[in-house]
């Protein structure tokens, strides 16, 4: 009975078992993501998180305290150099364990392991958008006296474009000229009329005294 025993045997002694587990924890700082069992990567995640804790701290002696479990110089660079870094800033739950189903040999539950800071597609859907910085009082009347300073030349611009409607003022200028010269002749004539009247109406004055 394993009743408050937290470590999974995996069905193996505890050399196999901690081989298997290095070989296993390498390959993951070495590929970011590795798939198997879901019972391993379990247990795997248990193994690897404090390792990438101690290895925030690069030091002689961390590096020698994680060499002891990897055993694998090329892993133990690859996490203290690239791996440590970006994963600075986050206080723990650097891995996450996704189920992909089950085998079709013997119906094992499969999942795959993956560092969370080396996924880049969740990464680039969770990005948050930039946000825009707030601007004060002052600057934004600034921003308004400079949009008013620019729309100005727009509101002039149209009046230029009415000076083509200046001819038809000059035409209509000279229609009462022309009306002008044509109205003293109407007035000569006018002028002339009374006087044939007036001659007409002596004449017959003229010839009363002969007839007397």
């Amino acid at each position: 009975m394993r009743h408050n025993k937290s470590i999974n045997h995996l069905g193996r002694k505890s050399g196999h078992r901690k081989a298997m587990l290095a070989n296993m924890a390498s390959s993951l700082i070495l590929h970011k993501r590795i798939e198997t069992t879901l019972a391993k990567a379990k247990a795997l995640r248990m193994y690897i998180e404090p390792l990438v804790t101690k290895s925030k701290d690069d030091t002689t002696h961390s590096r020698r305290t994680v060499f002891s479990y990897l055993k694998q110089k090329e892993a133990v660079t690859e996490l203290f150099r690239s791996i440590a870094p970006k994963i600075a800033d986050r206080p723990g739950g650097y891995t996450r364990v996704l189920k992909l189903g089950f085998r079709k040999g013997d119906a094992a539950e499969m999942a795959m392991i993956e560092f969370v800071d080396f996924n880049e597609t969740a990464m680039a859907t969770s990005a948050k958008p930039e946000v825009k910085k707030s601007t004060t009082r002052r600057s934004r009347a600034k921003k308004s006296e400079d949009t008013a300073t620019e729309v100005k030349p727009e509101a002039k611009a149209p009046k230029a474009k009415k000076e083509p409607k200046a001819e038809p003022k000059a035409e209509v200028a000279a229609a009462p000229a022309v009306a002008e010269e044509s109205a003293p002749e109407v007035a000569v004539v006018a002028e002339e009329t009374p006087k044939a009247e007036v001659a007409q109406e002596t004449t017959p004055e003229a010839e009363e005294p002969k007839a007397e």
